[in-house]
């Protein structure tokens, strides 16, 4: 089904012209299935608005943040390979949307998609049409464009698939990273969001009490305590675990030397700690194409009964239950940080051209207690094997998230017992697109089962 107000690109069909953020009106379409038409929709007009380009936008917390944005009044362009997403996650995006602004009897800000790798030399004719006339001073061109600001999602993201396989992290991480922003940084496109990580802490974070900002610093960093003296932290990290982690640490301290070099940039590095949950309709949800590795779709999977029971790395961890305990951030709480974050940097509100902030709750959680918050909420044994400790883990991890609040006005609002019961939501929506509906009409119940 086309929709007006939604225009896809994929590989087999050529670039359509896309645009850029305003609060920018667009036709509204009621969806009525899970399809998307792959080919590019003609627009009746140039257009000449402002968007938020989003890399990555496809996946767990990319999809949030896409809705989020679009709720936000933003317009909104997609990039993704669809490598680890699925096509339907748009069209589910584009529902959730439409229902949100015709409830709100207003028009719905303008989706795009193209479907491509954020390292391709695609990546430059899509820009190009948003490129603006360029402005000149002292003989110096400057290029302007209707990209407003980016947020990056297209990492790798497995601690342990990068122990195995190091070359493909860099490769992606790193290498793609430093061509993304060349090319950003040649079409004059400097207010970019990082999707980092609590990894970058690395060892300290054994440390056993809440991470500040200050932990993992890329230059200097100058605090004083609670008996006013003051300390000075010197640039660095210890003890990161995986490559995973190096990539996100390497990341940030690019941005941060990129930042020095030309502070018309304006970057802010969001270190994420566990996000967990799901859109509280059920259609969004963690849902990858690859083996998940985080820790509720894996509980999810054994409660389908694709997985005979969930594997609890280390029960000997210095904590109340001998299980990991992990900060857990509500996915929504997570792509609203990410907006907050986004108008700070595009309102010149970072402090410096480089900024680093925890996303978390500030509360930490065992996996045990994970483990029976979902178990309580579906009414459900769920199968538990406790293993040994995995290779790039650590005990505890947990945000101080003062600055976030502080800087960026911003804060989470959902417990974990909400993130249990929207992710039990996502499963039983799923199992009734499996079952489909019955002969009056209605959905069929889930049948959820445990493996044996």
């Amino acid at each position: 089904m086309s929709h007006p107000h939604l225009e896809v690109s994929s590989p087999s069909s050529p670039a359509s012209p896309l645009s850029p953020l305003s609060f920018a009106s667009s036709l509204d379409t009621a969806i009525t299935n899970d399809t998307v038409d792959e080919n590019n929709l003609t627009l009746d007009a140039p257009d000449t608005e402002s968007y938020v380009l989003v890399v990555g936008g496809l996946g767990y917390i990319g999809s949030h943040t896409v809705l989020e944005l679009l709720k936000a009044d933003y317009n909104v362009l997609i990039l993704d390979d669809l490598s680890n997403a699925y096509l339907t996650v748009l069209h589910r995006i584009q529902k959730l949307a439409t229902e949100y602004f015709n409830n709100q009897k207003r028009s719905m800000p303008s989706l795009k998609f193209h479907e491509t790798d954020y390292r391709s030399p695609v990546v430059k004719s899509i820009l190009s049409q948003y490129a603006l006339p360029s402005t000149w001073s002292l003989d110096q061109e400057t290029p302007r464009s209707r990209i407003a600001g980016v947020i990056h999602f297209a990492a790798f993201k497995s601690v342990e698939e990068s122990i195995r396989q190091p070359l493909r992290y860099y490769s992606n991480n790193i290498s793609g990273l430093i061509e993304f922003t060349s090319t950003l940084e040649d079409f004059g496109i400097k207010t970019f969001v990082f999707s980092s990580s609590a990894t970058v802490y690395g060892s300290v974070a054994n440390n056993g009490v809440p991470l500040k900002e200050e932990y993992c610093s890329h230059e200097p960093i100058t605090t004083v305590d609670e008996s006013g003296r003051q300390q000075t932290t010197p640039p660095g990290v210890s003890g990161l675990t995986s490559p995973y982690g190096r990539t996100k640490w390497m990341a940030e301290a690019i941005l941060s030397d990129l930042a020095i070099a030309d502070p018309e940039w304006s970057i802010a590095a969001l270190r994420y700690f566990n996000p967990v949950g799901c859109h509280e309709s059920g259609l969004l949800g963690d849902d990858p194409r690859q083996k998940p590795t985080n820790l509720i779709p894996v509980i999810a999977n054994v409660m389908r009964g694709k997985s005979p029971a969930l594997k609890i790395f280390g029960t000997d961890w210095d904590t109340t239950d001998g299980t990991a305990v992990r900060d857990f951030i509500h996915v929504v709480d997570l792509a609203r940080g990410h907006i907050s974050a986004l108008a700070a940097a595009i309102g010149g509100k970072i402090q410096g051209s480089f900024r680093t902030f925890n996303l978390g709750s500030g509360q930490g959680h065992s996996v045990c207690e994970v483990l029976r918050s979902l178990e309580k909420v579906s009414e459900m044994k769920i199968p538990a094997d406790r293993v040994g400790r995995r290779d790039g883990d650590v005990g505890f991890c947990v945000a101080e998230v003062s600055r976030a609040r502080e800087e960026l006005g911003w804060s989470t609002e959902k417990s974990l017992d909400d993130s249990a019961r929207d992710v039990w939501n996502f499963m039983k929506g799923e199992q009734r697109q499996e079952d489909g509906p019955v002969q009056d009409g209605t959905a069929r119940m889930p049948e959820l089962k445990i493996g044996a």
